[in-house]
């Protein structure tokens, strides 16, 4: 019996990787403001500045359910110009910055889990914090960024986040291009963006010559994400952060339309959603040899683990293994099966072998862990993602003030 046979859950469609996807958010936002080689995919509105405001785990799920304590952000999310999009496998924040970066899918980027097996190297590596210094971002990543496209067209391009992400291999790998600009605290970032679009073009009504300069901006805010992660996201401080983010969100776009009208636009979206686990369903898999047989490495996420085989194992005997014990709870593909099923887009040959040769993706309340390996510290996460679950997969694309 093959595992199709004895899945309990059918496999949930593939990402729209060529309809209303993030991956299409920054080279729509560049076509808007008119700058050859992009095309607006999303429909944005036209205009000469636009900012891409990414919430790390603001997922649509969230924002619909707690819409009270974000009222700005919920009058865009019920505006006829919202949008639900999609995100790519695994719904993590290293892949979908990657397709938000270059605007192309988990299989044509290769950043495809939190980590991942490099191939040359026969060892996991990490994709989000802590690159391996033998793995060339360059390297690992060909594809030009949408942000350096961007300023290679003519535009100004600032990208405001963390000052620690500044020479990150993330941003090297996917976010590179134009001026960096850096801040810890959440209402910093957005002064300082704020400040950069104003010192290139007047205030309304003011006389210029010349017509209005182009600016594209990416702001990322993960103070979301990591509270959620901490506490989960029906905690009392995960709501305290979100109208925190909706103050600031709503004082910044505020300012921007006083100033600039409808030159400027402001957009919101998102990596990714989150789900609490409970710490009953955190499990610990490295006390079940039979998972583990004939696998050299795990990896991914746990909502979605990736299991590199053994020489000489077929990944179809680790599957059968895993749906013993988790046939109800995860869909578990191999690699083959999940690139046929159109999971991670279109799969670049330099990149397939990054992929587990096992893919577990948790649907019901839980997630896995290999203790063994990671250590028992991460099992204190209570909110998580990964997997392809409506609340971990659809994020908002909102656009503010309008």
């Amino acid at each position: 019996m093959t595992p199709e046979n004895r899945r309990a859950r059918p496999l949930p469609p593939a990402p729209d990787y060529d309809g209303a996807h993030l991956r299409h958010v920054l080279t729509s936002a560049a076509a808007s403001l008119g700058l050859d080689g992009f095309e607006n995919r999303l429909s944005l509105p036209e205009a000469t500045a636009t900012v891409v405001l990414m919430v790390d785990g603001l997922g649509d799920a969230l924002l619909a359910r707690y819409s009270g304590h974000a009222r700005f952000l919920a009058s865009a999310w019920r505006s006829s110009s919202a949008q639900i999009l999609d995100v790519g496998v695994p719904t993590t924040t290293a892949a979908s910055l990657g397709s938000l970066g270059t605007g192309t899918t988990p299989g044509e980027h290769g950043l495809v889990g939190y980590d991942i097996l490099a191939p040359e190297l026969g060892r996991m590596v990490n994709m989000l914090g802590g690159w391996d210094p033998q793995v060339d971002p360059a390297l690992w990543q060909p594809h030009p960024s949408v942000l350096a496209r961007a300023a290679a067209a003519g535009a100004g391009v600032l990208t405001a986040s963390r000052p620690k992400f500044v020479d990150s291999g993330l941003t090297q790998a996917v976010l590179s291009g134009g001026e960096f600009r850096g801040a810890a605290r959440m209402d910093a970032r957005f002064r300082l963006t704020t400040d950069w679009i104003q010192a290139q073009r007047p205030a309304k009504g003011a006389v210029r010559q010349g017509p209005a300069p182009r600016q594209l901006v990416y702001l990322y805010v993960d103070e979301l994400d990591k509270t959620g992660h901490r506490y989960g996201v029906d905690s009392p401080q995960w709501l305290e952060m979100l109208e925190m983010l909706d103050a600031e969100a709503e004082r910044f776009t505020t300012d921007l339309r006083r100033r600039y009208g409808d030159q400027v636009s402001v957009l919101l979206t998102a990596d990714h959603g989150m789900v609490d686990i409970a710490p009953e369903n955190r499990l610990d898999f490295s006390a079940q040899p039979q998972l583990l047989e004939g696998v050299r490495h795990t990896g991914g996420e746990p909502r979605l683990v990736q299991l590199y085989a053994e020489p000489g194992t077929e990944p179809e005997t680790i599957a059968a293994a895993w749906e013993q014990e988790y046939r109800d709870q995860a869909w578990i593909l191999t690699r083959e099966q999940a690139r046929t099923a159109g999971w991670f887009g279109t799969v670049e040959e330099r990149v397939a072998a990054r992929i587990g040769d096992v893919l577990v993706a948790t649907h019901s309340d839980i997630a896995l862990y290999h203790c063994d390996r990671v250590g028992k510290a991460p099992m204190d996460m209570v909110g998580q993602h990964g997997s392809l679950t409506e609340a971990e997969r659809r994020v908002p694309l909102l656009r503010l003030g309008a």
